[in-house]
């Protein structure tokens, strides 16, 4: 028997560190939504549409409404981090996935219910209401 002593090289391996800024998130976020769109998994777009990420460095956060959201969410999570390591050219990108109730949203059924919801969104629905003299 012989016995060879191989010397093992560790190989550094160099991974793309690259700088990226929030709004290239947001565009491969989207581009990301779309494709799932285009494979029929339509949960997953909505929960990456309705919710923007919020960046930190290299780690985004992402807030949800419910922990059935969140289970959604992370079982395309490695799929989202694959592309958007790919894409942005940094591998340190990491995505963090926080539950809060508060965010899930209240039904508006009565018009005057969807009125103050739609003036919660956006002030200027009280100006156009005024300027055009409109009744609920």
């Amino acid at each position: 028997m012989q016995h060879a002593s191989q010397s093992q090289v560790k190989e550094e391996v160099h991974q793309a560190e690259e700088p990226f800024s929030e709004t290239d998130i947001e565009l491969h976020w989207n581009k990301y939504a779309q494709r799932l769109s285009d494979k029929g998994l339509r949960i997953m777009e909505s929960l990456l549409l309705n919710n923007k990420p919020v960046l930190n460095g290299t780690a985004i956060t992402v807030e949800l409404s419910s922990q059935g959201s969140k289970i959604d969410f992370e079982t395309e999570l490695n799929g989202l981090l694959s592309f958007l390591r790919s894409h942005l050219h940094n591998h340190l990108i990491t995505v963090d996935v926080i539950v809060n109730e508060k965010l899930s949203s209240r039904k508006a059924y009565s018009p005057i219910e969807k009125y103050e919801r739609l003036k919660e969104i956006n002030p200027n629905i009280a100006l156009l209401r005024k300027a055009f003299d409109l009744n609920l």
